[in-house]
């Protein structure tokens, strides 16, 4: 899973909600070019209007960058080094409405028709996620601010950890500051959180031992107590060891550092928790969205701004129930093929229990050091294969970590971040080792496709790399085509000669099959009243994965309304079109030149990729 929010700030995910991917249904309602030009238009015009209007988006996107500090680190920038976003719910109003009016003074400023096709598209994605931002800026504070999987409480260690790179004495000192500053970043978070209890936005009952878990792992060893060093000072120390720097100096930045922790970071969480276990107490016992206020339409909302379709929820899980039907016939050929005796239910037994220990690394550090040189091992075999399928490959590098221990509990099975933009910083897949149980090596190979390699790093990599569109395309985010992609990534392997295990192809399934299963139950909690015990008892009916898997793996879905959707809409969405185009081309149709039909032009909307799409095998055909 990759969601560029993982890694911005709330504020700054609603002020860049323009900007960076705040995504909605079908068409979009800003105005189309036509396919004939006004003959008035020479192409000498059309270019130099289409440069203005280029300059004008990155002045807006430079201007949205700058009103968040954490973002500018999150770009490899080092500006405003030593600070925290303003995440008040003015500040947000505030950026939203600076956002419209940029989306006003587009559409005053220029005219589509006298822009060239690629700037005319910019045009019309940048007025299309305009409009979704208005549709889902009255539900921003329906997103839970805390929750087991994720929010500040985890956010502010993996930033610091993550994206703080400390070069030099003064980003040494940035992060002081940043750790001095913690106290009134949660602050805010806690007054936002505080608000949303009050109106009856509550996390499930369930969610709360886990944050408060997290967050007291924060707040655990040295300077905190006589234990090993924590989290936050483990890092900073290893950074700071690594300057080339006089050893007093390394010395009084330690003692600065220890003195934040305890001034500032520990009453900050300490706060936090105390909250929690107040809120607990009176906490929901519903999981769906449909207990908050007006939850209906805040899912309807949700299921737009994920899929980028107007499929309804009853659509959604009906294709869900379609979808996991047709996997589970695929899986049955592979029990037979194997030889195995009972039930397609007993054969998931089978693999979910792995009595013979044939799918499991040993739950120790060296096995989960097999693990991850396993995964980067699959990743740099899938390198040196891409020109059989791919015109545009990245340049930026990828590496695998493991999830770190403090946030391990609570966070997903695997996601990506993406690398620095000026190359300062790599990609990386994060797999989460915390059970060994809960990755399987069956399942090692397609996952490993997903998040690195031509997945989410192949995709999100060249999207940023792209020399000829602007900023705010370049790091868009449509939940759909991303995870599509990453989905889509999975299967084009096996087309490759990959999977030659029947196990692992049986991963392969088990992956696309979890996806399917997502329909079900993500509609299921939210749209038809499920539990979250309902909903993990359909995927143990329904899938071979770890019972620990499918519960930790529900908690997100609960807390993420909508977003589990994304991944199999955005596939079949891309096989479809793959399908129109090699039965519409032939003999002509050339699968690396499809495939950059599909990411050449950054993140898309699907009904935006299907016309691209479209048009390509037009130009093909009229070739």
């Amino acid at each position: 899973m990759f969601n560029v929010r993982n890694f911005l700030p709330r504020a700054a995910a609603v002020a860049l909600a323009i900007l960076l991917g705040a995504c909605g249904a079908g068409q979009s309602e800003a105005p189309t070019k036509g396919s004939d030009k006004p003959e008035a238009a020479s192409a000498a015009s059309e270019a130099s209007e289409s440069a203005r209007l280029y300059e004008w988006f990155e002045k807006q996107f430079e201007a949205e960058v700058a009103r968040s500090p954490m973002y500018q680190t999150y770009l490899g920038r080092k500006t405003n080094y030593d600070k925290w976003d303003d995440e008040t719910d003015a500040f947000a109003v505030e950026s939203y409405e600076l956002a419209m009016a940029s989306y006003r003074e587009m559409l005053d400023s220029f005219d589509v028709e006298d822009l060239s096709n690629e700037a005319a598209l910019s045009y019309r994605l940048y007025a299309y996620d305009a409009e979704r931002s208005r549709e889902n800026f009255p539900f921003r504070n329906h997103n839970y601010v805390f929750s087991q999987f994720r929010g500040p409480h985890s956010s502010v260690p993996a930033f610091l950890i993550n994206q703080h790179a400390v070069e030099t004495l003064e980003d040494a000192s940035a992060y002081v500051r940043r750790l001095e500053g913690v106290d009134l970043y949660l602050r805010q978070h806690q007054e936002r959180a505080e608000a949303q209890f009050s109106a009856g936005i509550v996390p499930p009952k369930w969610a709360y031992p886990q944050m408060i878990a997290t967050s007291r792992n924060i707040i655990t060893g040295a300077p905190f107590d006589d234990g090993p060093p924590s989290t936050l000072l483990s890092d900073f120390t290893k950074k700071i060891d690594a300057l080339s720097i006089p050893e007093a100096e390394k010395d009084d930045l330690k003692s600065r550092a220890e003195a934040a922790l305890l001034s500032y970071v520990k009453p900050a969480y300490e706060r936090l928790i105390a909250m929690f276990e107040t809120q607990v107490e009176d906490a929901s016992i519903e999981d769906g969205a449909w207990k908050l206020p007006n939850g209906a339409e805040y899912y309807e909302t949700r299921l737009r701004l994920m899929t980028t379709t107007d499929l309804t929820a009853d659509e959604i899980h009906e294709l869900g129930l379609r979808e996991t039907a047709r996997i589970h016939n695929e899986m049955n050929a592979i029990k037979e093929n194997v030889g195995f005796d009972g039930s397609l239910q007993d054969f998931f037994a089978y693999m979910r229990e792995d009595p013979d220990g044939k799918f499991t690394y040993p739950d120790t550090d060296e096995g989960r050091e097999k693990y991850l040189s396993e995964a980067t091992a699959l990743i740099d075999t899938m390198r040196g294969r891409l020109d059989e399928l791919f015109l545009t490959t990245p340049k930026a590098d990828i590496v695998v970590k493991r999830v770190e221990p403090f946030r391990e509990k609570s966070a997903g099975k695997a996601f990506y971040q993406r690398p620095a933009a000026d190359g300062s910083r790599p990609g990386i897949y994060y797999a989460n080792l915390a059970d060994m149980a809960n990755m399987p090596t069956y399942q090692m190979e397609a996952l490993a496709y997903h998040e690195g390699i031509p997945g989410h790093h192949m995709q999100i990599a060249i999207s940023q790399e792209l020399a000829d569109i602007p900023n705010f395309r370049k790091f868009g985010r449509f939940t759909a085509y991303s995870e599509g992609w990453g989905l889509y990534s999975e299967f084009i392997p096996k087309e490759m000669g990959f999977y030659d295990d029947p196990y692992r192809d049986f991963g392969r399934l088990a992956m696309e099959l979890w996806r399917a299963g997502r329909l079900v139950v993500d509609t299921g909690i939210h749209s038809k009243k499920w539990s979250r015990e309902d909903a993990m008892a359909w995927l143990q009916q329904n899938t071979p994965n770890p019972l620990g898997d499918i519960r930790r793996s529900t908690e997100r879905y609960v807390v993420m309304p909508g977003q589990a959707t994304a991944y199999k809409i955005g596939m079949l969405k891309i096989l479809e079109l793959r399908d129109r185009a090699e039965n519409a081309l032939g003999e002509d149709f050339d699968v690396r030149e499809f495939h950059d039909v599909i990411l050449a032009s950054g993140p898309l909307p699907l009904a935006i990729l299907e016309e691209n799409v479209d048009s390509w095998i037009a130009a093909k055909k009229g070739a």
